[in-house]
C-alpha cells in the first residue's frame, strides 16, 4: 500500500472518535432541548375548587372529570355546570400555565351566565398530567375537540342534554391558537376570545428553545425543529393562525392583548386583518394587561379584565 494512502487511513481513524464525540454531543444536546421543550416547568396550582370555596366562602360545585382524546389517551378538566340546555364555554390557557390560572374567570363567567363552563389542562400541563408531554399546538386543537364531545355528552338531572348547540372557547397564547384551529374544524364554536395569539407553534418553539437554552442561535432553533418532528413522530405539523382565520366569516370573535404579551401583541393586532371583512371581529390590544398576567394581576385589574370577556360571551353566545 503506498504510504500516501496508508497515511489518508490513519488520519481518519484518528478522527473517526472526535467526529462520533461531536455527533453524539449534538444529539444529545438537541435531545435536552426538546425534552425541555416538550415537558414545560411544573407548579402546584394557583388555586383549586377547595381552596377557591375555603376562600371565598362560596360552595361551588366543581368536579374534577376525564375523557379520551383522539390518539385514545386520557385528558382532563375541571367542569362547572350551567342552567339545562345553556352554551358551555371551554377556557384555554398558555403554554407553561394550566387550568388554575383562568379559574376565577371562569367562575365569573359561569355566575353571570349560567354557562357550563370547563377548564382543561394542555398536554403535558398542570400537577402530574396524564399525558406527559406537549405537542406545542400539533394536538391541541384536536383535544378541544374531544372536550367539546365530552360536553356533549352530559345529562342534566332531567336527563336531558346539559349543553346546548352552542360553545365558546376562550385561549391565550398557545391555548388562542388551539382555539382558533378547533373552530376552524368545529361548527358549534360559535364564538371565541383570543388573547396574545402564536403566529405558529414554530414561533412558540422558538420562544421555548431561546429559555430553555439562554441563547436565539438559527442552528440550534433549526436542529430544534428537526427534533421537535422526531419526538413527536411527524406529528408536528405546524400551521399558520392566519390560515385558520380565515375560515371564521360566520363566527364573532375578540382578539385581546396588553404591554405584557411582548411581540405577541403586534401578532394578534395583525391577525385582524387575516379575518374574512364583517362586523364580526372586535380588537383590543391597549389593555393593560392580557391574560398572561391574571394569576398575579390586582383585584381591580383582574375585575376589568374579566368583564370584556364576560360581556362579549354574554352578548354573543346567548
Amino acid at each position: 500500500m503506498p504510504p500516501r494512502r496508508r497515511f489518508g487511513k490513519r488520519l481518519v481513524k484518528s478522527f473517526l472518535p472526535i467526529a462520533l464525540v461531536i455527533v453524539l454531543a449534538v444529539v444529545g444536546s438537541i435531545s435536552y432541548i426538546v425534552y425541555c421543550v416538550s415537558h414545560p416547568a411544573k407548579s402546584p396550582y394557583v388555586v383549586t375548587p377547595e381552596s377557591f370555596s375555603r376562600i371565598s366562602g362560596r360552595a361551588i360545585k366543581v368536579t374534577d372529570e376525564t375523557w379520551t382524546t383522539p390518539d385514545g389517551r386520557r385528558a382532563r378538566g375541571w367542569l362547572l355546570k350551567g342552567a339545562e340546555g345553556a352554551p358551555a364555554v371551554v377556557l384555554l390557557h398558555r403554554y407553561g400555565g394550566d387550568r388554575s390560572w383562568l379559574f376565577n374567570l371562569g367562575v365569573k363567567i359561569n355566575e353571570t351566565t349560567s354557562f357550563t363552563i370547563l377548564w382543561p389542562d394542555l398536554r403535558g400541563h398542570g400537577e402530574n398530567p396524564p399525558i406527559k408531554w406537549s405537542s406545542i399546538g400539533s394536538s391541541d386543537d384536536s383535544d378541544v375537540v374531544a372536550a367539546l364531545n365530552f360536553l356533549r355528552s352530559l345529562k342534566s338531572e332531567n336527563q336531558k342534554a346539559l349543553v346546548g348547540d352552542s360553545f365558546g372557547v376562550y385561549g391565550v397564547e398557545l391555548g388562542a391558537y388551539s382555539a382558533l384551529k378547533a373552530a376552524s374544524a368545529d361548527p358549534q364554536i360559535k364564538v371565541l376570545v383570543v388573547d396574545s395569539v402564536i403566529n405558529s407553534p414554530d414561533d412558540l418553539l422558538k420562544t421555548a428553545v431561546s429559555n430553555c437554552v439562554g441563547m436565539d442561535n438559527r442552528l440550534v432553533q433549526a436542529l430544534s425543529r428537526i427534533g421537535m418532528k422526531a419526538y413527536l413522530l411527524g406529528s408536528y405539523k405546524p400551521g399558520n393562525a392566519c390560515d385558520y382565520a380565515i375560515m371564521l366569516s360566520d363566527k364573532p370573535v375578540l382578539l385581546l392583548s396588553g404591554n405584557d404579551a411582548g411581540n405577541l401583541r403586534d401578532a394578534t393586532a395583525s391577525l385582524q386583518k387575516c379575518f374574512p371583512p364583517g362586523p364580526n371581529v372586535e380588537l383590543r390590544t391597549d389593555l393593560p394587561l392580557s391574560g398572561f398576567s391574571l394569576p398575579s394581576a390586582t383585584g381591580e385589574q383582574s375585575e376589568a379584565y374579566d368583564r370584556i370577556v364576560i360581556e362579549f360571551f354574554a352578548r354573543n353566545l346567548r
